[in-house]
């Protein structure tokens, strides 16, 4: 199994939070929560940077799948003190998106770690996007996780190795 490697003092690597927010905080993601604050606070990063997913009655969230989850400021909080770091909005699974992609190339990142909720959701399809934009992603299995349970990240976790590559996916 590949291990996080930020020993390489040479490199930018950004850890990005996803979506560490009220709203996705249940018994199966709680102490991953905690393990992640602990990884921000541990200096292991020279870069770090926070998603705020926002929900609207407007989106297609809302009007197709009937998702109430984000749509007010207590379920949108970020749990985890987010310092003096970036927190980029997004109102899609993505967080990917233009002013995300400014940051990275304004830092020059050259390695993203993907940590945070929902393990099937938002960090898979995150993942998809960097890799299809040529961005050098990897996955932190043991800090990421789904409020869906153990099986969807799992799932995901598998998924992401076959599309990403096994590589891609460390502890």
């Amino acid at each position: 199994m590949n291990k996080i490697n930020t020993s390489n003092k040479t490199a930018n690597i950004l850890l990005l939070v996803i979506d560490c927010q009220n709203a996705f905080i249940n018994e199966f993601t709680k102490s991953y929560a905690d393990k992640i604050s602990n990884l921000v606070n541990s200096k292991v990063y020279k870069y770090v940077a926070f998603t705020k997913y926002i929900n609207t009655e407007n989106s297609i969230f809302y009007k197709g799948l009937k998702y109430e989850k984000c749509l007010n400021e207590e379920d949108r909080k970020i749990i985890i003190d987010t310092k003096n770091y970036d927190v980029f909005e997004k109102t899609t699974y993505t967080a990917l998106n233009d002013e995300l992609k400014q940051y990275i190339k304004e830092n020059e990142i050259e390695e993203i770690h993907l940590c945070g909720f929902d393990t099937e959701a938002c960090v898979l399809k995150t993942a998809l996007d960097f890799f299809e934009n040529n961005y050098n992603v990897k996955v932190l299995e043991d800090y990421t996780m789904s409020n869906s349970g153990l099986e969807y990240h799992n799932w995901a976790l598998n998924i992401l190795r076959k599309l990403i590559g096994k590589d891609k996916v460390i502890q």
